[in-house]
């Protein structure tokens, strides 16, 4: 019998091994010289933890709750498109392993299963991730249909008016199958090949016009809570505000489209520090450990999301996988609050890290 994966790294490994290279690269790639990409983990790696001793941690609450929904804990499942180039099942077996481990899943606009199979799939909480379209009646027909199939919330996606340069889908020549959601609505025939076809159907479908006014359009047609997905600074985070959002993630869409744009546990505090609690904050890319998650949770954040490492989980075991990724970093999770004397989430505080800068500052 082989070896179960004890860690997130192994289980990348494993999918590594099993996917066609040019699945592989479109999940695990970024954009240009994927420093970003590198930067999202090695963030992490440079803010130490400050544990408080002889407290009883003989029990840990890792719940939480996100817009009144009550979570086993606050790590959740990032939309992330094309899960059937991981697993038959696709979006389906994420969505039951979500629901078995009581976490909330965010739906991708550009699933490989439909909503509506997903929505049948098994009783839980979800979100659905929404891009605009040229054709806005393509987006406004996703949010009714999200509406319609009970999704609690609409994640729109800003950060996105051009598709970022990801080389290793444009060496590989990446394919785009029809995507299930956009049956009847949008072709993804991109006419003659040359690179990625993921590319090119996004510089003739996506809307570069998209700005600020355009969350009024949105709210316009759907009555569901609107989280602005792909703010890093504090001056957007504001704005965010002012536009009346239920709730921000800090998100660099995974380093996948401004490369040198800085890794999102580095701004978590400024835009924690902007938003004054007005809305809750969320946050993504890089979480490997469950002690990313405790330090994302000790800046400000109110849960994390959770990408790659889900895809890992999927391409390695299927379900099972996708369940086994989720209890190691909530069991990860669970192990650092109690080293750290901390027995649940309003526990942790600024007080439980320490920065990169904090610590330079230290020295002088």
């Amino acid at each position: 019998m082989e070896d179960e994966p004890v860690n997130i790294r192994e289980y990348e490994e494993i999918a590594k091994q099993v996917l066609p290279k040019m699945f592989f690269d479109y999940y695990n790639g970024g954009a240009g010289d994927e420093y970003t990409l590198r930067e999202n983990m090695e963030a992490y790696r440079r803010i130490m933890l400050r544990p408080r001793i002889l407290v009883d941690v003989s029990r840990i609450d890792m719940s939480t709750t996100l817009l009144g929904y009550k979570m086993h804990s606050p790590i959740m499942v990032a939309p992330t498109g094309m899960h059937k180039y991981a697993h038959p099942e696709g979006e389906v077996a994420t969505a039951r392993a979500a629901a078995a481990c009581n976490t909330l899943m965010v739906l991708s606009f550009s699933s490989s299963r439909k909503i509506e199979d997903v929505a049948s799939s098994c009783n839980a909480v979800r979100f659905f991730q929404l891009y605009v379209y040229q054709k806005r009646e393509v987006s406004a027909t996703l949010v009714r249909r999200a509406e319609e199939y009970g999704f609690k919330a609409i994640v729109l996606t800003v950060d996105t008016p051009r598709l970022g340069r990801r080389e290793k889908d444009i060496k590989n020549k990446l394919i785009l199958p029809q995507l299930s959601n956009l049956d009847g609505l949008v072709s993804v025939d991109v006419g003659p090949k040359g690179g990625s076809d993921l590319e090119a159907f996004a510089s003739q479908t996506l809307d570069p016009s998209l700005c600020w006014n355009d969350i009024e359009w949105l709210r316009s047609i759907t009555s569901l809570p609107i989280i602005l997905k792909g703010i890093i600074t504090a001056e957007d985070a504001i704005k965010a505000v002012e536009m009346g959002v239920s709730g921000i993630v800090v998100s660099n869409h995974g380093a996948r489209q401004l490369d040198y744009s800085p890794a999102t546990i580095s701004v978590l505090e400024e835009v924690v520090k902007a938003v004054s609690g007005a809305v809750p904050v969320l946050i993504d890319g890089g979480i490997r450990r469950g002690t990313d998650v405790f330090k994302a949770l000790a800046l400000g954040a109110k849960a994390v999301l959770v990408g790659r490492p889900i895809l890992y989980g999927l391409a390695a075991k299927g379900e099972k996988g996708v369940k086994s990724v989720l209890k190691m970093l909530q069991g990860e999770l669970e192990l650092t609050m109690a080293l750290c004397g901390t027995t649940s989430i309003n526990e942790i505080t600024r007080k439980h890290v320490q920065t990169e800068g904090e610590k330079l500052r230290s020295l002088l």
